[in-house]
């Protein structure tokens, strides 16, 4: 389960679960980056990448 996204912009989002991550990050698209656009698996897929490679980050 992903609950941690980090933006290029430098905010970091965090969720308590993964529906509320990618409830959060839509919404700070919306805020911060209107015009981008990513669906659920997309949101995912960036969380879990950066986790799973946090060692070179």
């Amino acid at each position: 389960m992903e609950t941690r996204l980090g933006c290029p912009c430098g905010e970091t989002i965090v969720g308590e679960d993964s529906d509320d991550l990618v409830r959060r990050a839509l919404d700070h698209l919306g805020r911060r980056h209107p015009g981008r656009s990513y669906d659920r698996e997309e949101i995912l897929l960036m969380a879990r990448w950066q986790r799973e490679n946090a060692d070179y980050l």
